[in-house]
Parts: C-alpha cells; sequence; structure tokens
C-alpha cells in the first residue's frame, strides 16, 4: 500500500527520478602528515584511523552536506596501506510536500601526504624562538630518563618543533616562549630543579620600536637520583636534625626523601 503524497508518485518511483545527493561531494581529498601523524582540519589535528573524531572531520570536509538532513554516518573498512577512506552516510530530504526521501550512499576520501607547517619548521634551521635545555650534571641521569619517560606519557613534548640531544641531557626548541614555559612548569610539578633565563636580542626595527629575541632557559635537574648513597657535610647533618653522615635517597619528585642509614 503506498500512502498518497503530494507528487501522486509512490516512494520507489520517486528516488528512481530524484537523487537527494546531488550537489554532495562524492569524491574528497583528506591532507595528512607523515611526520606527525596528523589530518588536516584545519588546524592539523592528531586522530586514530575509524575513530570518532575522524568520522567528524571528515564529515565537515564533505560539500554540499548541509542540504539535507544526516540520520547516520560510519566508516567502510579499507586496507590501512590504500591510502582510502570511505564513509557510508545516511541523509534525509524533504522533495515535495509531507514528502521525505531517504537515500544512502558513500563518499570517498583519498589520503594525500602533506607536511604541516609544524613539521615544516623542524627541516629550517634557526627558526626556534625559544629553547629550554634541559640539564642532569651526574653519570648515571636516571631522573633524567624518568622524566624523559614523563614527558612521553603526558605529551609534554606537544609544542615541540625541534630536540637536540647534547652531553648532559636535551634541548627542547619551541616557536613561542609560553610553549617552552609549559615545559618548564611540568618539570618543576614533578622534580625538583631549578630554572635559569637568558635572552639574545636577534635584531632591532629603529622605525617601528620593534625588538626580536630568542629565549633560552636553562633548567637543571638537582643532581640526586634515587638509591644514591649520599655522605653530608657536618653543617648539612646539623641543619637536618642531627642525621647521621650516610644517608640513601629511596624517591625523588618535588623532594627528596631519604633514609638514615
Amino acid at each position: 500500500m503506498t500512502l498518497p503524497n503530494a507528487a501522486n508518485t509512490c516512494i520507489n518511483c520517486l528516488k528512481s527520478q530524484i537523487d537527494i545527493t546531488e550537489g554532495i561531494s562524492k569524491n574528497m581529498q583528506l591532507n595528512h602528515c607523515r611526520e606527525c601523524n596528523r589530518y588536516q582540519r584545519p588546524p592539523w589535528v592528531a586522530v586514530e584511523l575509524e575513530s570518532s573524531e575522524l568520522l567528524s572531520l571528515c564529515l565537515k570536509q564533505i560539500k554540499g552536506l548541509k542540504r539535507v538532513k544526516l540520520l547516520d554516518a560510519s566508516f567502510i573498512w579499507t586496507e590501512p596501506h590504500s591510502r582510502r577512506i570511505k564513509v557510508k552516510l545516511t541523509v534525509q530530504k524533504e522533495v515535495e510536500q509531507n514528502t521525505m526521501l531517504q537515500q544512502t550512499f558513500q563518499v570517498e576520501f583519498v589520503v594525500t601526504n602533506l607536511q604541516c607547517d609544524d613539521c615544516k619548521v623542524t627541516y629550517t634551521p634557526h627558526t626556534w624562538t625559544a629553547q629550554v635545555q634541559c640539564r642532569q650534571r651526574v653519570p648515571h641521569k636516571r631522573t633524567f630518563l624518568y622524566l624523559e619517560q614523563l614527558i612521553l606519557k603526558h605529551n609534554a613534548h606537544e609544542k615541540t618543533i625541534g630536540i637536540k640531544e647534547c652531553p648532559d641531557g636535551l634541548d627542547f626548541q619551541y616557536k613561542q616562549p609560553s610553549h617552552a614555559n609549559r615545559l618548564i612548569q611540568f618539570v618543576n610539578a614533578n622534580f625538583v630543579a631549578r630554572d635559569k633565563k637568558t635572552r639574545q636580542l636577534i635584531s632591532h626595527n629603529e622605525q617601528n620600536g620593534t625588538y626580536h629575541y630568542k629565549y633560552t632557559n636553562i633548567l637543571e635537574l638537582a643532581p640526586i637520583c634515587r638509591d644514591d648513597l649520599v655522605i653530608l657535610t657536618p653543617k648539612l647533618k646539623k641543619a637536618l636534625g642531627g642525621i647521621g653522615p650516610l644517608i640513601l635517597v629511596y624517591k625523588v619528585t618535588t623532594s627528596i626523601h631519604i633514609v638514615d642509614i
């Protein structure tokens, strides 16, 4: 039984005559950076394959989708190496008065490798504005190794545009001083450290009174690590309440925890 409508035509015949997906892009290009594994929205964002975030990113790229009502969207599985992302969409649109048409179709995205701006900067010398020289001046850098694990775990290096290895630690390079300050705050929130800030004048425009500086932050971790055996001076023994000359360090965080042996 066919319900009456303004077109006096059954739904199947309407579907054969009217394509409500006309004007909607079926083939799209999605930019992907191989260096940082991010997709261009813009801005560049890190999302996992077949995640809800990637689905949302894809839907925003489709042109003409606002002309219809989106009912459902899902991924169609493809081989990861195929560089293709397929999305199945179900849309609805009113074609006549009180006559709604529903249609399912797919949109294919071709993943194109394109280097993002942040990764381009890492291949260009002398582009950093601020750097953090993180150091621990001891032969065994157990605290520094733990710091590296925390940085990776909490993604504290997100805004870093370059990392340079040095004998006593690492140099983290940034485009803005505020990004460098975030790393300093992260380290100070987890370890005993002291920092010193310096700046160097790079250029000066006398006409408009602007100055271009490069900022260097020296961040030095305490040279005491977990499981270290420490010999105290008489003055320090007295300041600590008259404990013995030998102490064992069993934990290093924002304070140093010791055991009097």
